[in-house]
């Protein structure tokens, strides 16, 4: 079944980076894009980028653009998201996700990983 495994989080200072990473098994992996999100505590679930099945191209939200980036390693099965000048309004759980078809995605039925914490805080 497919299984997605984050690490990586922890505290982290203001300005300061973290790389995430995430495991997948259980699917062809270099088969479909890949998501993160991420959920503050008391607040919806965000999608914070995504990236192409052969890591071609990547979009992100306005909220991390320019500062996080989402890249992969189809050979290892492994998707990342490197995130710099991290601020506390980035303090949240990360999850990644993968849609559950190659061509379409909707939040009830595509996989989650356990997700990963990250605090920003100094």
């Amino acid at each position: 079944q497919v299984q997605l495994v984050e690490s990586g989080g922890g505290l982290v200072q203001p300005g300061g980076s973290l790389r995430l990473s995430c495991v997948a098994s259980g699917f062809i992996f270099s088969a479909y894009g890949m998501r993160w999100y991420r959920q503050a505590q008391g607040k919806e679930r965000e999608l914070v980028g995504r990236i192409t099945s052969d890591g071609s191209s990547s979009n992100y939200a306005d909220s991390v653009k320019g500062r996080f980036t989402i890249a992969r390693d189809n050979a290892k099965n492994t998707v990342y998201l490197q995130m710099n000048s991290l601020n506390p309004e980035d303090t949240a759980v990360y999850f990644c996700s993968r849609c559950y078809s190659r061509f379409a995605c909707s939040p009830n039925n595509d996989y989650f990983g356990q997700g990963t914490q990250v605090t920003v805080s100094s």
